[in-house]
């Protein structure tokens, strides 16, 4: 059950039911010292009181009203000038805990769905064909397979998309040169690393020389046009690059797989079309032999509706044809409800500009939610584009590899025993990666962090390894108590003090934290509730005893917490795409 959700919808209800207004500003907030202030806090009640003109009392009491029909409340406490706490009933909170270890959690969990019919398509990672995946594909790839981990586990419909640039210009260079400079007509034996180097040489050869230019856009249209050799060629080009991809995937844990990629290529057959639409509807004009359509939305630094070209004088189109013709394929075909993208800030204008095109098209309907959820850079020390010290993009595959290394290294400071060396390298592994992605999932994904060795890999602060090893702190317990869930279920739960009460309002807590990452696509509200939890389960493993307890029934309450706490934790990384270690 989403308490939160629970209370907004009660306050949201007596708003509408006396004819208030103006409360929009209104939220609800998890207290901090739920002993103390209550379990949650309603505040920005200020602009709704005064509009009103309604006192802070006179509205609690009508919120009372609503609220004590509830089984889950048991008061509320008015704090002028403009709060309002909610205490829950301890009643029911011990009942939720019985609940929360029933067999049918999960289904009670999906149950909540209320996006049952909706299908939600998730836009992320997108790497760049012919090139290594770098550092800053790291972001867009793990938090949108998150959102989409996340989403799955609530019960929503999700389509996952990999769109790949597989389409444009920079193909022509790199066929003009693998057959004009090399003198090839096959890529057997290139590696992506060939293949990057190629590419950069292709890039510097086009920008100086206007004949290899003309080459390599006569090698795009030829490519266009559907010529067979090159075609072939091109789908080399492809598989080199995607193969690369997708061993990364598997080492990072993303769940993206081949059968996920959509190419720009995959769109082509659409484009002619989409121009010929546009240009019957007048929403497209030809200027100067290209084809443009002009956006009174955006203004260019002279204050005239920006130009946006969707196919070039030479018949070539771009990157927004590709995007409209995306979004009607989605909309029309898929029938998306909501598309999510999660790329990079610096895509917003190009993004809003295909949607106004496409929604003018009628491509799109009015209630389709099109979502860009912004990614931040991935910073180095010296706050700029994290880089090799040669200026070169860093690649994320020697991140990974290089977090296994200090995972390694790691492992040895803190005395972490095991026996074989393939189990240290597995744990290695999980510890490693599961440290370089926590670090970045529990950061907000709207803003830039510097990437820093030093506090990815600790036991102290909001990291992996710290959560890593609540959870293996709990899997000891139980192996110590001897007791398994079946046991331990046929006594009635009820809290005994402060730190029992404390942790179980926090376990109740999950399904609220996954429905609002999920909504927000922020990993980072999933990430802070697991370290809020693992704190609070230090309290209570420190202050409560829980192996050696004489009373019996008390021992297997205080077991039923270690038990949720090992449940969330262990689905709470899974659901981020890290894994658990039994034994730390």
């Amino acid at each position: 059950m989403n308490i939160k959700r629970e209370i907004q919808e009660k306050i949201q209800n007596t708003i509408n039911f006396h004819s208030l207004s103006n409360g929009k500003d209104i939220q609800v907030r998890f207290s901090n010292h739920s002993n103390k202030f209550g379990s949650y806090q309603v505040d920005g009640l200020s602009n709704m009181l005064r509009s009103n003109r309604i006192s802070l009392k006179e509205f609690g009491k009508k919120l009372l009203l609503e609220l004590s029909k509830q089984k889950y409340f048991k008061k509320i406490e008015i704090i002028e000038p403009n709060f309002i706490n909610v205490f829950l009933e301890e009643k029911w909170i011990d009942q939720q805990i019985d609940c929360m270890l029933s067999e049918k959690y999960l289904s009670m969990i999906r149950s909540e769905n209320t996006e049952k019919n909706m299908i939600t398509i998730i836009d992320y990672s997108s790497p760049n064909i012919a090139k290594n995946m770098h550092v800053g594909h790291l972001r867009s790839t793990i938090i949108g397979d998150s959102i989409v981990r996340i989403s799955k586990f609530l019960g929503k419909k999700i389509i996952k998309v990999n769109h790949i640039g597989d389409w444009g210009t920079h193909f022509g260079m790199l066929i003009a040169y693998l057959k004009e400079i090399l003198r090839k007509n096959s890529t057997q034996n290139i590696t992506l690393e060939k293949l990057e180097e190629f590419y950069q040489e292709s890039r510097k050869i086009f920008d100086q020389d206007k004949e290899f230019s003309k080459i390599s856009r006569r090698y795009v249209q030829k490519l266009q046009s559907g010529n067979s050799e090159l075609l072939e060629l091109w789908k080399n080009l492809v598989h080199i690059t995607v193969s690369e991809n997708q061993r990364i995937y598997k080492l990072l844990g993303v769940s993206l797989k081949k059968k996920d990629i959509v190419a720009e290529s995959f769109y082509k057959s659409m484009l002619e079309e989409i121009v010929e639409d546009l240009k019957h509807r007048k929403i497209a004009v030809v200027d100067k032999g290209a084809v443009v359509v002009y956006l009174e939305e955006f203004k260019n630094k002279y204050g005239k509706p920006s130009a946006v070209m969707i196919q070039k004088s030479d018949g070539g189109y771009l990157y927004t044809t590709i995007e409209i013709a995306c979004l009607k394929y989605r909309c029309q075909k898929l029938k998306a409800d909501r598309i999510l993208y999660y790329v990079d800030s610096r895509q917003k204008r190009h993004l809003q500009q295909s949607w106004i095109i496409a929604k003018k098209a009628g491509y799109v309907e009015e209630n389709v939610k099109l979502e860009h959820h912004q990614i931040g850079m991935i910073l180095g020390k010296d706050k700029k584009p994290f880089r090799t010290r040669s200026g070169k993009n860093v690649k994320l595959f020697e991140i990974l590899e290089k977090s296994i290394i200090k995972a390694k290294q790691f492992i040895s400071e803190k005395g972490l025993k095991n026996s074989r060396k393939r189990n240290i390298l597995k744990i290695a592994r999980k510890i490693g990666i599961g440290s370089v992605k926590y670090s970045d999932l529990s950061k907000n994904r709207k803003t830039d962090y510097i990437f820093n060795w030093n506090t990815i890999f600790s036991f102290i602060g909001n990291t992996a390894s710290y959560i890593q090893y609540t959870y293996s702190r709990t899997n000891s317990l139980i192996k110590k108590s001897k007791m398994n869930l079946n046991e331990i279920k046929d006594e009635t739960f009820i809290a005994t003090n402060s730190y029992e009460k404390i942790i179980s309002i926090h376990l109740l807590r999950f399904v609220e934290i996954l429905q609002e990452t999920s909504q927000k696509g922020l990993p980072n509200i999933l990430c802070n509730y697991l370290y809020r939890l693992s704190n609070e389960f230090s309290k209570f493993y420190e202050n409560c005893s829980i192996i050696n307890v004489q009373d019996k029934t008390r021992k297997k309450n205080r077991l039923k917490l270690v038990y949720l706490t090992k449940i969330i934790i262990k689905i709470g990384l899974n659901l981020l795409g890290i894994q658990t270690i039994s034994k730390m």
